[in-house]
């Protein structure tokens, strides 16, 4: 069978960006393929962070995730540094990566632009990545656009260990993409991606209150300056929200509406945050009861982590042996 492995950074709550751009997905792949879910917090130390909350928000991440259809028993679900062999390979990745190919990545462009001092954890962002996918010898990763050239970074780090230390047998897979349906979510601003750090998100523990509260102020198509003014619904990212929550006869019935002002922004947002709030009430449901169990979850992270690291183990093993390294040993 497949595998497929994926992550995401436990920097804030799970939201419908998340849920909508990469976690269905996530939920629909682990009934074909041998799936491994992680906690990145590994990644999150590239940028300022709070050690206090880092554990907790780590948990909270994997709670959302198990909330959100993410099950331990169909899938490997575990924290990224409970499995120390990531950042070993990682280390072993770094000497046969050129740092050209990292100074052209482009979120390391971006991000750096911006830094009076670069973290060198920020330009060895994407061999971490590589080292998390390769070490479970995963060939398919669900991904966004965005992330697509850190994959292709993936493949040619594979490509190149292959060639210097298995030039007979590849060892490694060079991962191919799976690109998610819902590949860019924007945010209620309508400006910019979804991102808890730009406060434009809708959390999927939100309780119907707050997603209301979140969705009546929303951006809308800027045409419609009042209720009589005619809109484009291509132009209105709650249109686009409409497509993945609301049922085909009311996403037709928007798309009529919106271009003959049959009814006003608000009416077109109250039926959007009652459809936002009937897919997302199970998850919040599932999620308070995994905070009323902690040890439950924790035993569940760790079992996660036990099975992640079998893998990791014997991939280890033959890379070391491979790269001629002395085998792990005892004194006794």
């Amino acid at each position: 069978m497949d595998r497929v492995f994926s992550g995401i950074q436990p920097t804030g709550e799970l939201h419908i960006g998340n849920w909508l751009g990469a976690v269905k997905n996530w939920v629909a792949l682990q009934e074909r393929y041998d799936c491994l879910y992680c906690a990145v917090d590994l990644h999150v130390l590239t940028a300022k962070y709070e050690p206090a909350v880092l554990a907790e928000r780590t948990r909270e991440m994997l709670i959302g995730l198990m909330a959100a259809g993410l099950s331990p028993d169909r899938s490997i679900l575990f924290a990224q540094s409970q499995v120390p062999e990531h950042t070993r390979l990682m280390w072993f990745f770094t000497n046969v990566t050129g740092v050209g190919e990292l100074e052209r990545m482009t979120q390391y462009k971006d991000k750096s632009q911006r830094m009076e001092r670069v973290p060198a954890g920020l330009l060895m962002y994407p061999v971490l990545q590589a080292a998390d996918i390769l070490l479970y010898r995963a060939n398919k990763v669900p991904v966004g656009e965005d992330q697509v050239q850190h994959l292709e970074l993936s493949r040619e780090i594979a490509r190149a260990w292959n060639a210097e230390f298995a030039p007979d047998e590849p060892f490694f897979p060079e991962p191919a993409p799976l690109l998610t349906p819902a590949r860019r979510i924007m945010g209620l601003d309508g400006d910019a991606k979804m991102s808890k750090s730009l406060g434009n998100t809708i959390g999927i523990f939100e309780s119907a209150e707050q997603i209301w509260a979140k969705l009546r102020p929303a951006k809308t198509d800027p045409a419609r300056k009042t209720k009589s003014d005619p809109g484009t619904p291509e132009k209105c990212n709650l249109f686009t929200l409409h497509q993945h929550f609301s049922p085909p006869a009311t996403v037709a019935e928007v798309d009529t509406k919106c271009r003959t002002a049959g009814w006003g922004c608000i009416e077109c947002k109250r039926v959007l945050a009652d459809n936002v709030i009937v897919e997302l009430s199970p998850i919040r449901e599932r999620g308070a009861a995994l905070r009323a169990d902690v040890e439950a979850v924790d035993r569940a992270i760790a079992l996660g982590a036990d099975k992640a690291r079998a893998i990791a183990v014997d991939t280890m093993r033959e890379v070391e042996r491979r790269m001629g390294f002395l085998p792990a040993m005892t004194s006794r």
